[in-house]
Formats: C-alpha cells, sequence, structure tokens
C-alpha cells in the first residue's frame, strides 16, 4: 500500500508554551522518524517568532534545518502588558494558513502540532474544499476542543512521550 504525502506544519509559539506545561521537549527529529513510518513526508516547517541577537533560539533554528526542517520567522513583537511591563509575543497563525493553502496540491494529509483553535477554519477548508486529511498533535490540557471535533485524528503529546523525548 502506498503511504500518503504528508506536510508537517509546527506552530512554534504553541508547542514552546505546550512543552513548558509538559516539562520536556520534544525531538523533531525523532518526531519526523516516526511520522516518516506512516507518511511518506514533503516537507517539515516549523515558524516562529525571534528576536534581534537571540543566539540561542538562532541555535536552535540551525539546528532543525540540520535536519532537513525549514524554518520560518518573524520578529517578536515587544508589547506592553497590563501591569506596565513588557513581553515579546509572535503569533505566524497566519503565514502557517497561508503557506498551507498555496501547498495544499503538494500532500495529502496535513499534520499539524498545535492546539491552537484559530487553526478550525482552516482545516474546514482543507477538508470540505480540498478533501485532505488533518492530523493534530497537542496536549490534553493545551488542546482546543474544537480542534479536536474538526481533525480527522489527534494525538497527544503525552502518549507518545517514550518515543519523541528530548
Amino acid at each position: 500500500m502506498t503511504k500518503l504525502k504528508a506536510s508537517i506544519f509546527i506552530d512554534g509559539a504553541n508547542v514552546f508554551y505546550t512543552q513548558k506545561h509538559l516539562g520536556w521537549n520534544v525531538d523533531w527529529k525523532r518526531v519526523t522518524q516516526l511520522l516518516s513510518k506512516e507518511f511518506n513526508l514533503i516537507e517539515t516547517r516549523y515558524y516562529t517568532g525571534i528576536k534581534n541577537h537571540d543566539e540561542k533560539m538562532k541555535k536552535f533554528l540551525s539546528s532543525l534545518r540540520k535536519i532537513g526542517i525549514k524554518t520560518v520567522t518573524k520578529p517578536l513583537k515587544l508589547l506592553k502588558d497590563k501591569h506596565g511591563g513588557f513581553l515579546y509575543k509572535s503569533n505566524c497563525d497566519v503565514e502557517m494558513a497561508v503557506d498551507i493553502l498555496l501547498d495544499v496540491n503538494s500532500f495529502d494529509v496535513l499534520v499539524l502540532f498545535s492546539g491552537d483553535s484559530d487553526f478550525v477554519h482552516l482545516i474546514n477548508i482543507l477538508q470540505k474544499q480540498f478533501q485532505k486529511k488533518v492530523v493534530v498533535y497537542s496536549t490534553r490540557k493545551t488542546v482546543a476542543w474544537e480542534l479536536k471535533l474538526t481533525a480527522d485524528k489527534y494525538y497527544f503529546l503525552e502518549d507518545i512521550k517514550a518515543t519523541i523525548k528530548r
């Protein structure tokens, strides 16, 4: 049986907070090895915001590129919070959605690493207009209920920890 073609899209900001919640980090090389058993992987992309002169993040992104993951970045914004402090914010959801739609003819299955309900509309379009399957990976506590209802399949990172933990 021929494997379905899949593209992996990783919402870096969402996964960052997911990993903080879990208390362990994902090994993306292990993830791609795991998913390549089930799918013919077309491409893996990791989307994230980045601060100027953030050498740790630059090193991390370089390590992703070395294992064949395409990185897509944009500058983090510095925003004032309600307590008078500052916080960094970056949201790549629009970039991800546009790139997914631009590449829709290259895959049969979208594998999405995010728990963000902002992707529900995109998933509905992929399923109804393009007959694509969507598989979501997140955690029990960080996945939006709407994503669970919309995705064709969803998996919890906790359940595959032994296989994908760095």
